[in-house]
């Protein structure tokens, strides 16, 4: 399974259809598509000398050009295409949709052709953007993310947090339905469907692929496999804590800092930047040095891109002549014809090494600049509004159900700090929208006895690397999948009849989607996942199905990720704003989120287990921490401060009888 060869290969054999020279017109959801899968230079290779806008009035009337059209089969791009077949500008049609026609919509398109030009009507299934070999994306989130704008477009939500959006006109529930078949009829997969149990607007997912499913019987006629694939669909609500957290790694900083749109990173407010730099494209498929440093750490970063430029100096000293002393006499000059035909063999690729060296020290560059300025704005008094919303919504999320929580005292704290009371707002709203009531797993795993000895025994590990150490509660997931642990009674099967409650094979093809969007984090734990498998390593200890513990690695098991769009922790604040607009005033009130404790549950809260190893002792719970004096502090950081140390306590705890251990 790789979403990059299948959308690439439906492209390739689209612009092969045709021979001479072409023009290729595209509707505003197939152009980043076609941006993200092909370069221009793939595209010249075959005769595609022009690329233009379907919906562009001012395009010129070509005869002797043929065209290409690869669209969408949405109203606005039927439309768009009756017209141009009324008024045709080139010698004739070969049309591809990226996704299945309604006879209706041939009959119209029949009937606008009146010169009958169209030689070609193919539907090719490259509804999705695929940004690399493991991840996709329906690029569907609220356009643009403005309630005061009443065309926008794209909403998730309804009325409220656990319903669609199914208007026609503003809704992307058809959307997700549409982009999801295509993915698997790309892929060639007719898997069992699975999905979080909490979420309604899962199941209604679910439920329509899977009648889509039944009804094009024609379509999903594959070749049964030995372990039939899983689509496992998931809600963003059960896990709202990862887009909220700052990443650390080059794609996912460059998309919290920058972001990244269709592969472009905008550059223009960056100081001191050169015009040919103001925006530049990020591909891991079409830069060598972006594919290897993808998932590498800010600490990695600098030191990889100084070798870099050390790389393409040594090559600019080879290629001139210079050996980089002061006199400039080197071994490598351009004196023979055969030196000049190496010189013009290789010049294509020192250009574009040159050109790979500017780009990223730029965006090295102005990431570091970013990093400086937040970490002095963190240590002053005066933290970014939208850093502070932040910090407070990650603890309110932990703290929610602990009777000494300090929410409300905090939200006032956040109105006196320079935050809106609508932004501030968000805090109940969050709450409400994927609050502890909402999610069905303990994301904190703060919850019981054994979520809480686990999170200790994670702590005497120890983390391979600050920058990472988090880890998306998605991998858990997709581990308990994979064990053949993850139960049916909070992952529910769509169809009972189809999956009798028998004993069931491990998946080896597992994809995932997520309501709401994905992040890049999340990308990076997948992709590291598929790396495991495919070196032959036995993650999680698993072992081939119907084999035991020790027999042999999954090693052909692959999953893929996608979801509504990717997000960055604006992103995600962006459009819980535009969702908040449409619900009811109970979500954006207090009421539902702040009960008071029973002393049943106050005792439980503070209870505490004890475990003794000779003279040493271990207490694993919930560590007596003053919350109410957050109310007090005159900073926000200092709240932070006193957050990350009741997050933490446990973890110390055991990093602590763990140095015990090692000095005895």
């Amino acid at each position: 399974m790789d979403v990059t060869v299948a959308v690439r290969s439906y492209l390739d054999r689209m612009i092969q259809q045709v021979s001479g020279v072409t023009i290729l017109l595209l509707d505003s959801e197939t152009t980043p598509i076609i941006s993200m899968a092909l370069t221009t230079s793939a595209l010249l290779s075959h005769e595609v000398y022009l690329t233009d806008r379907l919906d562009n009035l001012a395009r010129e009337r070509m005869p002797h050009l043929k065209c290409i059209c690869f669209l969408r089969p949405s109203p606005e791009s039927l439309r768009a295409l009756e017209e141009e077949l009324r008024n045709p500008k080139y010698s004739g049609y070969w049309i591809f949709f990226s996704n299945t026609l309604k006879k209706s919509a041939i009959e119209r398109l029949a009937e606008a052709d009146e010169g009958e030009l169209v030689r070609e009507v193919q539907e090719y299934f490259a509804d999705y953007n695929a940004i690399t070999n493991s991840h996709y994306t329906l690029n569907c989130l609220p356009t643009p993310l403005s309630p005061y704008i009443a065309s926008a477009r794209n909403r998730l939500y309804g009325d409220t947090p656990s319903s669609f959006d199914i208007s026609p006109d503003t809704g992307s529930f058809q959307r997700h339905v549409d982009g999801l078949v295509a993915l698997l009829l790309s892929l060639k997969k007719k898997p069992i469907i699975r999905y979080e149990k909490m979420s309604s607007m899962a199941k209604k997912l679910g439920q329509e692929i899977q009648y889509t499913i039944s009804s094009e019987t024609g379509l999903f006629d594959f070749r049964p496999s030995a372990s039939q694939p899983v689509l496992l669909i998931l809600d963003r609500r059960n896990d709202p804590v990862t887009p909220l957290l700052s990443q650390w790694t080059y794609q996912a900083m460059v998309h919290e800092l920058l972001g990244i749109t269709n592969g472009r990173v905008d550059l223009s407010k960056a100081p001191d930047t050169r015009e040919d730099l103001r925006e530049v494209v990020i591909s891991p498929e079409q830069d060598s040095f972006f594919a290897k440093n993808l998932y590498s750490n800010f600490g990695d970063l600098g030191a990889n891109v100084k070798a870099y430029v050390n790389e393409y100096q040594s090559k600019s000293f080879a290629t001139s002549g210079k050996d980089g002393n002061a006199n400039g006499a080197g071994k490598n000059r351009i004196e023979t014809i055969a030196d000049m035909k190496k010189f013009v063999e290789e010049y294509p690729e020192f250009r574009k090494l040159g050109g790979n060296v500017s780009k990223h020290v730029a965006l090295i560059g102005e990431l570091s600049r970013l990093v400086e300025s937040l970490q002095g704005v963190i240590q002053s008094p005066d933290i970014a509004p939208d850093n502070k919303l932040r910090l407070v919504l990650i603890y309110a999320l932990r703290y929610q159900k602990y009777a000494a929580n300090a929410i409300s005292q905090v939200t006032d704290l956040l109105i006196r700090n320079g935050v809106s009371e609508s932004d501030a707002a968000l805090i109940h709203v969050m709450l409400n929208f994927a609050g502890a009531e909402q999610r069905q797993d303990d994301l904190f795993m703060n919850e019981n006895f054994f979520s809480r000895g686990r999170t200790a025994m994670k702590g005497l590990k120890g983390v391979e690397n600050v920058y990472t150490q988090h880890t998306p509660h998605l991998m858990q997931t997709i581990e308990l999948l994979l064990r053949g642990r993850l139960r049916d009674t909070s992952y529910p099967y769509l169809d009972q009849q189809a999956q009798p409650n028998q004993a069931r094979p491990r998946p080896q093809d597992v994809i995932l989607f997520v309501i709401g969007g994905t992040t890049y984090e999340e990308a990076r734990a997948v992709e590291l996942l598929n790396q495991q498998f495919a070196s032959g390593q036995n993650v999680f200890g698993l072992a081939g199905p119907g084999s035991s513990a020790s027999g042999p690695p999954l090693q052909n098991t692959r999953v893929i990720l996608g979801g509504t769009g990717v997000l960055n922790s604006k992103m995600f604040l962006d459009m819980l704003r535009d969702a908040a607009t449409r619900f009811p005033p109970s979500i954006t009130s207090s009421a539902l989120t702040l009960h008071p404790a029973t002393p049943a549950q106050r005792q439980q809260e503070e209870q505490r287990y004890n475990f003794s190893v000779g003279n040493i002792s271990l207490s694993v719970g919930q560590p007596n921490v003053d919350l109410n004096s957050i109310a007090s502090s005159s900073a926000l950081h200092r709240a932070g401060n006193t957050i990350e140390a009741g997050v933490d306590g446990a973890t110390n705890l055991a990093r602590n009888l763990f140095s015990k251990f090692r000095g005895a």
